[in-house]
Order: structure tokens, then C-alpha cells, then sequence
């Protein structure tokens, strides 16, 4: 039933969504050329991973290692503050490579450092918008969004998914938590790195003649 609900969603977006695309997609081609089009592995239901799309944001890079921040184009903040850089992944609903609503699927090398507890982000497909989303987004830390992402597919039902549609508007006609500070979410769970090995100390080695000097040495 879940499923019919998010394709019925995606097809009558997709009229309104169609059209706005490909003005977007006009807009990108003529301020940074091609491609269009941002392609991403990302963790799906399962862990099993998809190829997520947007419209693309940032222009190329100039140097090795150039920031990320420098690199958006005015049209692609644009896109970013009013999350219409998101309208490609209505086919990955189609697609059902994820939900309308569900926790935001995540990068693979992050997933790999959940616990037992947090993979359990994944037992349903990631959404267009989740509850993480409506209560924080990127200004809250990792932890917290994994938790409330839990919390969700724990008490999911039709009134609750009702109520992030409604929220969802609401952040769309006055976006707040688009990024965090400094770009980078806080408080990823990441391992803490293994200390290096210590460097053992060598047993000095003396030779017979060094022996024999240091007798007669102790000797005189």
C-alpha cells in the first residue's frame, strides 16, 4: 500500500516536476555546462546500494582538493535553499530506490560505521523527506538524526507520514537547517583511530673486543 502511495505521489509531482526540470536543467547548462546531472552511491533498504540523482550544484574544480563552499554556483544555492536540487530523485522513487518518506539515505563510507542499533536506519527505504528532516536537518548532529530516524520507523503509520507532508511544506516555504556549520555534521560515529605502534626497545649488542676493553677498562 506504501508503495502505491509513493508511486501515485511521484507521478503527479512529476507533471509539475517535468516542466520545472527542465528549465533547471537549461539554467545548469548554460552556467556550468554539462552534465546536468549529480550521480551518488548511496546506502538504500538493506544497505543495498543505488545510484541517487540531483540536479548538480557546483562547478568544477579549478585546483586539487578546492573546497567545496567556493564551488557553488548561484543558481546551484539557489536550488540548495529551496531543495529543488532534489526533483531528480522522484525517479528514484519510481525507481524504488526510495520512499517519499523515510530516513535520508546516506553515503556508504558512513554506513559502515554504524553500530548494530543505528542499522537499523535501513530497514525501510530512505525517503524524499523523513522526520529527521522536519525536526532539525543538518543542524542537529548525526546521532541525533539517526535516533530520530529510529524513532520513526518504529511509529511510522499514515497520520504520522501525513504530518511530515505538512511539515515538509512549511521548511520548503521557509527553509532553515539546509546545511550545518561549517558545512559538516557534527558527531558522526566514527572509530577513534588505533594508537601506532611504539618502537621497542633494542638490546645493545657487545661485540668480544668491546667486552674485552670494558674488563680491562674496569680492571685499570
Amino acid at each position: 500500500m506504501k508503495r502505491g502511495g509513493d508511486l501515485a505521489v511521484a507521478v503527479l509531482a512529476g507533471i509539475i516536476a517535468v516542466p520545472l526540470g527542465l528549465v533547471i536543467a537549461l539554467l545548469i547548462r548554460c552556467t556550468m555546462g554539462g552534465p546536468v546531472i549529480f550521480r551518488q552511491a548511496r546506502s538504500g533498504r538493506h544497505g543495498r546500494e543505488f545510484e541517487i540523482l540531483k540536479f548538480r550544484t557546483m562547478r568544477d574544480m579549478r585546483y586539487a582538493d578546492e573546497p567545496d563552499a567556493p564551488r557553488i554556483t548561484r543558481i546551484g544555492a539557489l536550488l540548495r535553499k529551496t531543495s529543488l536540487d532534489e526533483l531528480p530523485q522522484l525517479w528514484n522513487v519510481a525507481r524504488g530506490d526510495m520512499a517519499v518518506i523515510g530516513p535520508r539515505p546516506t553515503l556508504p563510507e558512513q554506513v559502515v560505521h554504524y553500530s548494530p542499533r543505528q542499522r537499523g536506519r535501513l530497514d525501510i527505504r530512505p525517503g524524499l523527506t523523513g522526520w529527521a528532516q522536519v525536526r532539525g536537518r543538518n543542524s542537529i548532529t548525526w546521532p541525533e538524526r539517526i535516533e530520530l530516524d529510529l524513532w520513526y520507523i518504529a511509529n511510522r503509520s499514515i497520520l504520522l507520514d501525513l504530518r511530515i507532508l505538512a511539515l515538509t511544506a512549511k521548511i520548503l516555504l521557509r527553509p532553515t537547517g539546509i546545511t550545518a556549520p561549517g558545512g559538516v555534521n557534527p558527531g558522526f560515529p566514527v572509530p577513534a583511530a588505533e594508537p601506532l605502534p611504539q618502537p621497542q626497545p633494542q638490546a645493545r649488542i657487545v661485540l668480544p673486543r668491546q667486552r674485552v676493553a670494558t674488563e680491562q677498562a674496569h680492571q685499570s
